[in-house]
C-alpha cells in the first residue's frame, strides 16, 4: 500500500513539474545532441538553467560540478539530465526535512504566512487534516481577518477535517485571534494550533507590522511559539518567491517552506534557487487540489522530476 501511494504521488508530482521538464529537458538536447561538454555548451547549459529559475547561483554550481568529470568529453543528453537530477538532489538534500509537530511543547503552534493567493488557507486544511488523520487533536486561528472569504474558508476546513475554528468579525485585530487561540488550545489540551495570517504584500510595511504583532503575541502566551513558521510559495511566481522568502525571514523569522501550485507553472526551478540561497526546510509540496496532493518533499524524486526522468532510483 505505501508503495502504492509512493508510486501516485510520483506520478502526480512528474505531471505537476511537466512545464518545468519540458523546458530543461527540450534546452538539454538541443544543446547536447553530438556535443561536447565544453566551454560554449557550459555556457548555454547554465544560461538555461538560469532562464529555468533555479538561480544564477544553483546554475553556475552545478555547471561546475557536470564540468568536474564530463569536461571535454562527448556527452548525451540523457547522460546531462542524468547529471543534472544529480547535481540538484545534492542542493536539495540538505533542506528536505518532514515537518515535525513532536517537539514536547503543547499545543505545538505553527503560525502559516504567505501572500494572498499562494494556496496558504488550502494547505492548512490538508495540514489539519493530516494530522486529526493521525489522531491529533488539531485547531485552526482564522487570523486572516481582513478578508471574509477567508474567514469563510477555514471555516470550511474546519468542518470538513472535524476540527474547531477560533474566529472573530472581519476587521477584528489579528493578533487578538491568535492570543484568544492559543488560550482556548491550552486550555482544551489541543495538540496542533495552526494560525493562519492575513495574505500580506511584502512592499506593505504595516501589514507586515501587524505580522510581527502577531508573533509577538503568540510568544508572550507560550514559551518558545510559535514553533514553527511556514511560508507558503506559489511556484508560478518564479524569481518573485526568493524576494518573498527574504522579507518574511525578517519579518517573522521563517523556519520552513511550503510549495504550492508545482501543477500549474513552468518554473518549479525557483525551488532549487530558495534551496541554494536560504538553506531553509522545505516540508512539502503541492500539486494540485486534493489532501492527497499536499506531501513531504523528497529531494530526489523533485529533482528526477525537474529534469523530466519519471522513474525514481
Amino acid at each position: 500500500m505505501a508503495e502504492e501511494k509512493a508510486g501516485g504521488w510520483l506520478s502526480r508530482l512528474t505531471k505537476g513539474l511537466k512545464k518545468s521538464a519540458n523546458a530543461l529537458s527540450d534546452g538539454v538536447t538541443g544543446i547536447f545532441t553530438k556535443a561536447k561538454l565544453d566551454d560554449e555548451t557550459l555556457e548555454e547549459l547554465e544560461d538555461l538553467l538560469i532562464t529555468s529559475d533555479l538561480g544564477a547561483a544553483a546554475a553556475a554550481s552545478i555547471t561546475e560540478e557536470i564540468a568536474k568529470t564530463r569536461y571535454d568529453k562527448e556527452v548525451s543528453p540523457e547522460e546531462i539530465r542524468g547529471a543534472l537530477a544529480d547535481a540538484v538532489a545534492a542542493i536539495l538534500e540538505p533542506v528536505a526535512r518532514p515537518l515535525d509537530v513532536e517537539c514536547g511543547k503543547r499545543p505545538h503552534v505553527i503560525l502559516m504566512t504567505g501572500v494572498n493567493g499562494s494556496g496558504k488557507t488550502t494547505t492548512i486544511g490538508k495540514l489539519a487534516a493530516q494530522f486529526a488523520a493521525r489522531g491529533k487533536r488539531v485547531m485552526l486561528a482564522a487570523g486572516d481577518t481582513f478578508r471574509a472569504a477567508a474567514i469563510e474558508q477555514l471555516e470550511v476546513w474546519g468542518a470538513r477535517v472535524g476540527v474547531p475554528v477560533v474566529k472573530a468579525a472581519q476587521g477584528a485585530d489579528p493578533a487578538s485571534v491568535a492570543y484568544a487561540a492559543m488560550d482556548r488550545a491550552l486550555g482544551e489540551n489541543i495538540d496542533i494550533l495552526i494560525i493562519d495570517t492575513a495574505g500580506r504584500l511584502q512592499n506593505r510595511r504595516e501589514l507586515m507590522d501587524e505580522l510581527a504583532k502577531v508573533v509577538r503575541v503568540i510568544g508572550k502566551k507560550l514559551d518558545g511559539a510559535p514553533h514553527d513558521t511556514l511560508l507558503v510559495l506559489d511556484a508560478t511566481t518564479g524569481q518573485n518567491a526568493l524576494r518573498q522568502v527574504e522579507v518574511f525571514q525578517d519579518v517573522a523569522d521563517i523556519s520552513g517552506l511550503v510549495m504550492t501550485k508545482l501543477d500549474g507553472s513552468a518554473k518549479g526551478g525557483v525551488l532549487v534557487a530558495c534551496a541554494e540561497r536560504f538553506k531553509l526546510p522545505v516540508h512539502s509540496l503541492g500539486v494540485g487540489e486534493g489532501i492527497e496532493d499536499l506531501q513531504p518533499f523528497r529531494a530526489r524524486d523533485f529533482a528526477r522530476a525537474l529534469v523530466g526522468l519519471e522513474e525514481s532510483v
